[in-house]
Parts: C-alpha cells; sequence; structure tokens
C-alpha cells in the first residue's frame, strides 16, 4: 500500500531518526504548567562579581534582542522546522555583567515541580548562540511550551533547552541537569550524532540474570540489549526501559504497563497480547511488530515509528494491527501524519 509521506516534501535534511510534526504542530512534553512562585517573573543569575543578579521580564525587553529562526528536534525523535525565538542572546546577558574567574559552565533551572535543569560548556552555549527566549514566531511564548521564558540552544537536543527559566548559574564545573542525571541522556546532546543517550551502566551479569528471570518490574535498564529472545510473560510493570534493544524479540503476554519504553527499539517485534498500558512509547520504532491483540490504552505515542517508508513514501515495513488491538483513536493525534494515516488505513 501506499500512503503520503512528508519525506516528498521540500525540506532541509532531517538529523538521523528524525521524523517531521504535522505543519502547525506542537508536541507538548513533560510538565504543562511552571510550578507556583516568582511571580512577577524574574530570571536570577549567579556566578558573576555581583551577587543575586536579578533580570525582570521589562528588563528583559530592555537588553539588545535578537531574532533566531532553528530547527526543534526532541529526543523523542520529532522535529519542528523554521521556528523563529526572540530574546536576549546569552552572550548578551552575560556582557552586561562582571564574570567571576574560572567559570567554564552554565546551568539553566527551570521553575518546575520536578527542578528540571540542564548545563553547557559556557564557550560552547555562546557559540551555539543560545536564545533567552520570550517571544516564539511573533507572539509571546505560550505557558505550555515554556513560557514566560525559556532557553534556547540551536543545535542541540530541545531537552538543553529548559521551560520556564527561573536561574542561570555560571559555574566553575560542569553539574548534570535532571535528564542526564535522572534519565541517562547524553550531555553533549548533538542530534547529527545521535547523541540520545549516555553508555548504559547495567553490567551484564545483572543483566543476563533479569532476562533468565523475565521480570524487570520496577527496575532502571536503560539501554539494554535484549534483543532476538523469548521474552514471552515477560514482567515489566513501571520499568524503566528507554533505549531498550527488543528487536525481533518475542514479548508475546508481556506487560509493560506504566513503564517508560521511550526511543526503545521494537522493530519485527512479537508484541501479541502484550498490555502497554499507559505506557511511554515516545520516539519508540515498532515497524514490523506484531501489535495483534496488544492493549495501548493511554500510552504516549509522541514521535513514535510504526511504518518505515521507501523514498517514494510507500509503506515497506508496518507494525501488523487489526480489530483485536486496543488503540484508542486520541492517542494516535501526537503522531506525524505518515505515521498516522498508516495506522487509521489498517482499520479501514
Amino acid at each position: 500500500m501506499s500512503t503520503p509521506n512528508q519525506t516528498d516534501r521540500q525540506h532541509p535534511p532531517l538529523p538521523p531518526g528524525q521524523q517531521l510534526v504535522a505543519v502547525g504542530k506542537w508536541p507538548l512534553i513533560g510538565e504543562r504548567q511552571p510550578a507556583s512562585g516568582n511571580q512577577p517573573w524574574q530570571l536570577a543569575v549567579s556566578g558573576s562579581d555581583e551577587t543575586n543578579v536579578h533580570f525582570s521580564l521589562p528588563a528583559l525587553h530592555k537588553l539588545k534582542q535578537t531574532s533566531l529562526n532553528m530547527d526543534i528536534h526532541c529526543v523523542t525523535r520529532w522535529s519542528k522546522l523554521s521556528v523563529e525565538f526572540t530574546g536576549v542572546l546569552l552572550e548578551d546577558l552575560i556582557r552586561s555583567l562582571t564574570v567571576s574567574e574560572g567559570i567554564e559552565f552554565v546551568s539553566f533551572v527551570a521553575q518546575s515541580t520536578r527542578n528540571h535543569s540542564t548545563s553547557l560548556p559556557l564557550l560552547e552555549a555562546i557559540q551555539q548562540k543560545t536564545l533567552i527566549a520570550h517571544t516564539c514566531d511573533g507572539q509571546p511564548l505560550a505557558p505550555e511550551h515554556g513560557g514566560p521564558l525559556r532557553n534556547v540552544v540551536p543545535g542541540k537536543y530541545f531537552y538543553k533547552s529548559v521551560k520556564w527559566l527561573k536561574a542561570i548559574d555560571l559555574l566553575r564545573a560542569d553539574r548534570l541537569g535532571f535528564w542526564e542525571a535522572e534519565s541517562g541522556y547524553h550531555n553533549a546532546a548533538d542530534p547529527w550524532l545521535e547523541q540520545r543517550y549516555m553508555a548504559p551502566t547495567l553490567d551484564r551479569r545483572t543483566a543476563a540474570r533479569l532476562i533468565a528471570d523475565r521480570n524487570f518490574v520496577g527496575h532502571d535498564l536503560r539501554s539494554i540489549d535484549a534483543s532476538g529472545r523469548d521474552l514471552s510473560n515477560l514482567m515489566a510493570q513501571g520499568a524503566s526501559l528507554r533505549n531498550a534493544n527488543f528487536n525481533e524479540s518475542n514479548l508475546q503476554d508481556a506487560d509493560f504497563s506504566r513503564a517508560n519504553m521511550s526511543n526503545s527499539h521494537l522493530r519485527k517485534t512479537n508484541l501479541q497480547f502484550a498490555k502497554l498500558i499507559g505506557t511511554d512509547l515516545e520516539g519508540a520504532n515498532l515497524a514490523g511488530a506484531d501489535l495483534r491483540g496488544a492493549d495501548l490504552t493511554d500510552s504516549s505515542l509522541i514521535g513514535s515509528s510504526f511504518c518505515e517508508f521507501d523514498g517514494q513514501g510507500r509503506a515497506v515495513l508496518g507494525a501488523r494491527i487489526d480489530s483485536t488491538t486496543t488503540l484508542p483513536r486520541q492517542i494516535l493525534e501526537p503522531l506525524t501524519p505518515d505515521q498516522r494515516e498508516y495506522f487509521l488505513a489498517q482499520f479501514d
């Protein structure tokens, strides 16, 4: 069968593993609103000779304003092209201060419930034209996308651009952010090198034991390689399985309820009658997977792939889906247009 594919349209090359979102769409990832407090909004900057420097939003607007047109590449494999952000370049903000000696890193801290943060070498952050943004495509930055203030870093996965920016800490030594320290995301975050995750920390002996027991419940098994194995009836409720490799494995009747399987590899995997209820499948590759009888109720599918296409936009490897697959139509909305059209065609 043939379905429309966005690769037929003219656009700049995408980093490996990325897909375009529909025109006008901007997927919502993570928290939707900032944590309470910080009203009226202020940006605190530490690490300068002037201690406790604070910028109000009006004060930031009085500094030199810069507009940058950039592409957003989310680590969960979706991309949004040609987004214009306006604000103050980090370089210009720092020029208004007297920075302490020995500063080599910068940390961006969010006003979020989970205290999100991220860091970069200061020189790299300046060279990448990091922007303290308050406006997107000519409109004030919406709260769900980080307004009133967020940093944006061109050329990095978007987890390096934190919502609801409340503080910039100039540091002598690096300080890993939330996603890097808690979730194992790569500290360099170059989408063209697919620097999504740091090296796995799980030793082979422990991984082999868990695989033999077929019990991953509650474990953090980021980047585990369980490809090509018979893991039918696997128990993995609540497990952290980011970037896990289950390609061509037998996962029939497995239970992944409430597991985090973002960016997992499930190509040509047998998932018949698997429970994927409330499962985070953002960025997962399920091309060619057998999903007959599987239950995907309340799963998150932002950036997920269920079909591979050739250069002419023809489906060449699609997931097996039928009337026994439990898949509420509303959860298909975050899929890219070609993936959603493939899915809907299976039910026609």
